[in-house]
């Protein structure tokens, strides 16, 4: 079923369309609009923040299935001469590599085909980084019984997870983390028998440290391999602690982050937007990779808040203008916040406080990640999700 709220379409030639509305693909929205694109498509499997935004043309809520994709962007290009390609998760760019033949006449993909299926993969991340010599946590595949004895010589925390993206929904575990043999000793008969079913697992030893001492290289690298645009962040906070995804983050960055990040992304030879995602490991003083991300991830706003517009340099390169070089604004501390995983962040731990109230206030500009008075529905539409969780919370206590 597809469900279309339209709210202006105005005559142009070409055409943004996002897939995907939550935090990130917001944010694509924002930026676009703000440098000038009047067009703006989002497409979704369900009516995410972004769909309630003033700034786009048309929400059209479609399943992720390659058939519908293609049907939906061949209607769209009715209208317009040439689409761009925004995707916001790594399911995006399987459906859409895998019909990139058939939609590539009428629109611009920000990935190479030869290169993206195979980077989703962090085992081949990792053997990019080696390539590189970039440092990495290190890290076995596990396909056999036998491969289990590899984590006999891997220094504890480890954490266990499926290789493949698709095996999360084959009633297997997310992650596991393992604190000591006797965990591992718990848990082999769980891990054998997810081996046994032809799931493929990896296993990395845990960079110590905290949500703080986690960092972001995030570039646009053109067609022709040139790096036009680049900015580079830490993380300030994550929800869950720990093991979850944005809450707060800084335009602070050492310069061996932008370094390691532009050895990898040449080696990768990958294009579009990418972001290399490290963690400090006060061991032996290196910036070591955790992942990397072939599209933009959840707090790329504040690479624009800092003057660095990647959104507006994929879009001025695939329509074959000149993109500007912007440089990143680093002189003065910049903050990007979204509330609802801050507040969650306090619900679950008491002693969260001291960090909410650094990330609030600890810089010179403070930026939350969805308000907008001149668009205020997506984050009003946000409150429901937050009071949801926040009910969750308290339940499980």
């Amino acid at each position: 079923m597809e469900m279309v709220s339209e709210k202006k379409i105005k005559s142009n030639r070409h055409a943004a369309v996002v897939f995907g509305g939550y935090v990130n693909g917001y944010s694509i929205i924002r930026e676009l609009s703000d440098g000038g694109v009047d067009s703006i498509f989002l497409i979704d499997n369900r009516r995410s923040i972004g769909s309630f935004s003033n700034r786009i043309s048309k929400f059209i809520k479609v399943e992720k299935d390659s058939e519908r994709y293609i049907e939906i962007l061949e209607r769209i290009s009715k209208d317009y001469e040439f689409l761009v390609i925004f995707p916001t998760a790594d399911d995006h760019i399987e459906i859409l590599s895998g019909i990139e033949s058939k939609i590539s006449e009428f629109s611009f993909l920000p990935f190479n085909e030869r290169t993206s299926k195979k980077y989703l993969d962090k085992i081949a991340q990792y053997a990019a980084c080696e390539k590189a010599d970039v440092p990495f946590p290190k890290t076995f595949e596990i396909s056999q019984k036998h491969d289990l004895k590899l984590l006999e010589s891997m220094a504890y925390p480890v954490i266990v997870k499926p290789r493949s993206r698709e095996d999360l929904g084959k009633d297997v575990f997310r992650n596991l983390v393992l604190n000591s043999d006797s965990d591992l000793s718990k848990n082999k008969a769980v891990l054998e028998d997810i081996l046994l079913r032809g799931i493929k697992l990896m296993a990395s030893e845990i960079v110590p440290g905290e949500d703080d001492t986690i960092y972001a290289y995030t570039a646009y690298r053109s067609r022709d391999g040139v790096l036009l645009n680049e900015w580079a962040g830490r993380k300030l906070s994550q929800y869950p602690q720990h093991f979850g995804v944005f809450s707060s983050a800084s335009n602070e960055a050492p310069p061996e982050v932008v370094a390691l990040g532009r050895k990898l992304i040449e080696a990768m030879d990958v294009i579009g937007i990418v972001e290399p995602e490290f963690k400090y490991d006060s061991r032996d003083g290196q910036y070591k990779l955790m992942e990397v991300n072939l599209r933009s991830m959840m707090w790329h706003r504040l690479g624009n808040l800092c003057g660095v517009r990647l959104q507006l340099s994929q879009w001025k390169d695939a329509l074959g203008l000149n993109v500007d070089r912007d440089h990143q604004e680093t002189e003065k501390k910049i903050h990007l916040v979204y509330m609802k995983h801050e507040i969650l962040n306090l619900l679950s731990d008491r002693k969260y406080f001291p960090t909410f109230w650094r990330n609030l206030r600890g810089a010179q500009e403070r930026h939350f990640a969805i308000f907008n008075w001149k668009d205020p529905m997506p984050a009003i539409c946000d409150i429901p999700y937050l009071m949801l969780a926040a009910v969750r919370l308290c339940l499980r206590r």
